[in-house]
């Protein structure tokens, strides 16, 4: 009888390419052996790029803080956390945080990736020192935990062979074929998806693929944060060389904002990028970016229960509900405006209308449209950001600098706006619309967790008192007198009427952050898209479908290798 097995942890690399594995001595009389699993010698490392707000930060050692920072250098200032519980504490913490104090702990010049972040991914059978090494504690867990250990652990697992000796396709991979088959267009919102066939996991099972993560600063420009991810590609593919293995190009997979950045590096090398994976990235940006740096975080979905509202209404304590506490931290922020609707999104995304009280005689309201941008005498929405005077504007300069940062620099805290938009706005223009040629997209594209696909102030006209004709004209030319709780706008027109203008809910089929319109754009410029329902934006990878689907576009990435020499 064959004594049984028990797989120890992967081997740890040394630098001469050998291997060292630790165990613990046992009795005599245990007969389990332990299982050390050896991968190839070719490797494609495969690197997970996190979307906004995904990545861990701490306040930077080696710049001079000014003067009462409420942090310590070195000190965590973003790290969501794990678990329910702990949301709550967290959610407390920053609600108590002042404008002024957000501007500070959160600005793009004071903060730093943090390595540091939690590491209980589960029995992954890597040391925690290689987690380490590999980026794992940059990025937040809570979301994409689940996606790190189902890679790490099942990449590589593609065969097994019976006690005869035969060889079977193992369960996953048997469930990644099985999901490409059946109802596609329900499914994954296509009519056909090519098969994954046992030829092309005979290809696949030649190669290691250690699973890397790599964060960045998410208030800084993606175009920087394409440097960093240019930087650890070229590392990691030098240690692998350095240890007697032959590693060429790596796998990029991302999360939302993490595509931008991932497009941003592949334009630049596309040569060691084999492929690109992307998973709900806002590529036209986000009218939701809008709506957050206008008006606050959103507390609310028209299809959420009590629940969701209250989960929705914890992380807005967290982000800022009011556009005094989002304002000092986005307005500044190339990455923040970078998720913007761009030149690409199909305009005109904001409105502004007003609703008419039933004629006499009548039953129905009648709205009139009286606001479309941009458009084709406005077509650049960049000229729409730097607009800080109209009511409809996206930012409001006064609420811009609590910390009086700019107080003193010539053209003050409105100079460092417009240079964090025109940042935001020749990146676009760099970028394009370019996707490295072997890219595979999905995107939510979920009536039930609705996004923003366009922004439209509403406003009800008052059945009583003066009433003046409501043209286009005067509702663009219209003042903002005052800013509510909840975001709304009063607005004067012709200095006769007040009307209260606020934004309406979501109305796109999405993924609760980014709309079908965004989600949708790689259309035609990759080698496949995929339409996906059932989860929300941040939760996107720990869903199973998401999961599976990933697994498979590995798979046909891997299928390009050799293609071109």
């Amino acid at each position: 009888m064959t004594d049984p097995l028990r797989r120890l942890k992967d081997p740890v690399i040394n630098e001469d390419g050998s291997l060292h594995v630790r165990t613990v001595l046992t009795p005599t009389s245990l007969k389990t052996r332990g299982l050390v699993y050896k991968g190839s010698n070719k490797v494609v490392p495969v690197i997970f790029i996190p979307g906004t707000m995904g990545t861990n930060l701490r306040v930077r050692r080696d710049i001079s803080l000014p003067r009462g920072y409420p942090l310590k250098p070195g000190e965590p200032a973003w790290r969501p956390p794990n678990s329910d519980s702990a949301v709550l504490l967290y959610a407390s913490d920053w609600k108590k945080r002042s404008p002024k104090m957000r501007q500070l702990i959160l600005h793009p010049e004071y903060v730093e990736v943090d390595d540091s972040g939690d590491l209980d991914i589960g029995s992954c059978y890597l040391e925690r020192s290689v987690m380490r090494e590999r980026g794992w504690g940059e990025i937040f867990n809570g979301s994409y935990g689940t996606l790190l250990f189902e890679l790490q652990s099942h990449l590589e697992m593609t065969f097994q062979f019976d006690a005869l000796n035969k060889r079977h396709i193992r369960s996953r991979w048997k469930e990644v074929m099985q999901a490409m088959e059946g109802d596609t267009l329900k499914r994954w919102g296509v009519r056909s998806v090519a098969p994954l066939t046992e030829t092309e996991l005979e290809k696949y099972a030649e190669y290691q693929y250690p699973i890397y993560a790599c964060g960045y600063n998410w208030l800084r420009s993606c175009g920087e944060s394409a440097n960093r991810l240019e930087e650890r590609i070229g590392k990691i593919i030098d240690w692998w060389k350095k240890r007697n293995h032959e590693c060429e190009k790596v796998i990029l997979v991302t999360h939302s904002m993490g595509g931008l950045v991932a497009r941003a590096c592949a334009k630049r090398i596309p040569d060691k990028i084999l492929g690109v994976i992307h998973g709900v990235m806002p590529a036209l940006g986000t009218p939701l970016a809008y709506r957050r740096l206008a008006c606050g975080t959103e507390c609310d979905s028209p299809v959420n229960g009590k629940l969701d509202n209250f989960k929705a209404g914890k992380f807005a304590d967290i982000a800022g509900r009011r556009p005094e506490d989002t304002t000092p931290v986005m307005s500044v922020a190339p990455g923040a405006l970078e998720l913007l609707p761009n030149q690409r999104y199909p305009r005109p995304w904001l409105h502004a209308s007003v609703v008419h009280a039933p004629a006499h005689g009548e039953r129905r309201e009648t709205a009139i449209d009286c606001l479309h941008l941009p458009n084709e005498s406005q077509p650049n929405p960049y000229d729409l950001y730097r607009d800080m005077s109209s009511w409809y504007r996206l930012i409001n300069p006064d609420l811009a600098n609590p910390a009086n940062l700019y107080r003193d620099a010539k053209g003050g805290v409105v100079k460092k706006i417009r240079e964090a938009i025109n940042t935001a706005e020749i990146f676009h223009d760099w970028l394009g619309d370019y996707y490295h040629p072997t890219s595979f997209a999905y995107y939510g594209n979920d009536k039930g967790h609705p996004a923003y696909g366009q922004i439209r102030w509403v406003a009800q006209e008052a059945t009583a008192g003066t009433k003046i004709p409501i043209t286009a004209a005067n509702i663009k030319a219209a003042k903002n007198v005052a800013q509510e709780s909840n975001g709304a706008r009063q607005v004067k027109i012709e200095d006769r009427i007040t009307l209260s203008f606020s934004v309406e809910p979501q109305e796109s089929a999405g993924d609760d952050t980014v709309s079908q319109q965004s989600g949708a754009a790689p259309n035609g410029k990759i080698k496949q898209l995929f339409a996906t329902q059932g989860y929300r934006h941040q939760e996107s990878y720990k869903h199973r479908d998401t999961i599976l689907l990933t697994c498979y576009c590995i798979v046909k990435v891997v299928q390009e290798l050799g293609k071109n020499g």
